[in-house]
């Protein structure tokens, strides 16, 4: 009945939704320094103020929590949804080609900036459905809100401020992810680890290895340094490792040392397999090697162990597992270093909903304690589900396919989203898997169809969950 009014609505105001979005883009809103009354810095107040600004002008009913989060509530009813995005953005870099990164552009259907699609446009389709509704005078017999944050990128502070003020909705989504909708985000098991151990003068010994710069990326780099190791022998460790794991190893000799490299690919914590770890390969060769017996030798063995190459699933940590609907747990060994009294890493898994502190953070802390490692204390975060058969879940699949024309289904991931710590949130939209948008990279877009598409889809959820 209000589809068609709704839809012609949004697309006699796409320009103003456009306009709008580069309006935000334009404002620089990296975390900076904290300032009095400015949690954030400057750039984070100042998009929250210039969206205040824009849902205050559109009718809605809006309030700034201390420059962290700002809302527009649509009425004053008992509140059903909550959409939360956030106007935060990654930092930049001076090599976009399009375009500079807060200039924003329109090239061949696509609004380029940084923020376009990650997550300001997305916010500004959210706030269009609202207002396409509102200005149709369509009655709602409940609220929804919109919630703009600002601290999505550097670890959803602002969130866990909000919430400690206000109560969650009994629905809420983000469209900062993917279509169709995620309605599974898998638990975070990352620790750090250490050991100490007495120097050994016996040669053949490793007196460095380093290897990872961030603990959710697969190292594609790694080096070791040896000493007392015969230059044949190395070569020989090398050839057999690179056979075995098709890592690329190139072994060089600087005086008495015995320097190997190690090149392998990059990739995702959440998706190991994609990457080919640099690291465990050079721990496999490592492992393998004559050297005298020492503390430290049997630790980096026992990490080889413990983080074989291409387990990507914790087998040898021994918290493998898998179920129906969240699929396995991955497991990543992301940075690493050794000297010659001590070594120090940290490991990134992903856990599915048969994940407990029980199967996983016992287990694997006791594992490393056998290695003679020291894990460090606290619990895993603990994956998060909504019901695929919830009718929240169903009414944001049948709103996509009306619009897509795409059958769709929930998926689980191995990332965390914007509504991880919520009971009842999910993510939905606003980009598709097969599109790369470059998030968080150079030359950033929103394709405008479907941000225009998006506009209508959230309409049409509000509509159905808030009206009876």
């Amino acid at each position: 009945m209000y589809r068609e009014q709704i839809d012609a609505y949004i697309d006699a105001h796409k320009e103003q939704l456009i306009d709008d979005v580069m309006k935000l883009v334009r404002i620089d809103s990296q975390r900076t320094q904290e300032e009095p009354g400015k949690p954030y810095g400057e750039g984070p107040a100042e998009v929250l103020e210039a969206a205040k600004e824009l849902m205050d002008s559109y009718g809605f009913a809006v309030r700034n929590y201390e420059n962290r989060v700002v809302t527009g509530d649509f009425n004053e009813k008992e509140k059903q949804l909550d959409i939360l995005a956030h106007l935060d953005v990654v930092p930049v870099t001076k090599d976009w080609t399009v375009t500079e990164p807060f200039k924003p552009v329109i090239r061949d259907g696509k609004i380029y900036g940084r923020g376009t699609a990650d997550d300001k446009g997305p916010a500004m389709a959210a706030l269009y459905a609202m207002k396409a509704i509102k200005d149709l005078g369509i009655e709602l017999d409940y609220n929804v809100r919109l919630i703009l944050g600002s601290d999505e990128e550097c670890g959803s502070s602002d969130l866990v401020y909000y919430y400690g003020i206000e109560k969650e909705a009994p629905m809420s989504f983000t469209p900062d992810a993917d279509y169709p909708v995620i309605n599974i985000e898998k638990g975070h098991f990352s620790k750090k680890f250490h050991a100490a151990f007495e120097d050994c003068e016996a040669l053949p010994k490793i007196v460095k290895i380093q290897g990872g710069d961030k603990v959710n990326v697969v190292p594609a780099n790694a080096k070791a340094v040896i000493l007392g190791l015969e230059e044949q022998a190395a070569l020989d460790a090398a050839k057999k490792a690179e056979n075995e794991t098709k890592v690329k190893f190139t072994v060089t000799k600087n005086q008495e040392e015995i320097v190997i490299t190690a090149k392998g690919v990059a990739g995702h914590a959440s998706t190991p397999e994609v990457g080919n770890s640099a690291l465990t390969a050079l721990l496999q060769l490592l492992a393998g090697l004559e050297a005298a017996p020492s503390q430290g030798f049997d630790r980096i063995r026992a990490l080889a162990e413990l983080f074989p190459h291409n387990d990507y699933y914790g087998k040898g940590m021994g918290v493998d597992m898998e179920d129906e609907i969240s699929g396995k747990l991955t497991m990543n060994l992301g940075v690493f270093q050794y000297s010659p009294t001590s070594l120090s890493g940290q490991f990134d898994s992903r856990v599915p909903i048969c994940g407990t502190e029980e199967n996983v953070t016992r287990v694997g802390k006791k594992n490393m304690e056998e290695a003679g490692l020291t894990m460090e204390e606290g619990p895993m975060t603990p994956p998060h589900h909504v019901p695929g058969d919830s009718v929240f879940v169903q009414t944001l699949l049948e709103s996509y396919e009306t619009y897509t024309g795409i059958k769709g289904k929930p998926l689980a991931i191995g990332g965390g989203t914007y509504v991880h710590g919520l009971e009842r949130g999910v993510a939905f939209g606003c980009m598709v898997p097969e599109v790369d948008n470059h998030m968080h990279g150079d030359n950033e877009f929103m394709d405008i169809d479907m941000l225009v598409t998006s506009t209508k889809i959230f309409a049409d959820v509000i509509v159905k969950l808030c009206k009876k």
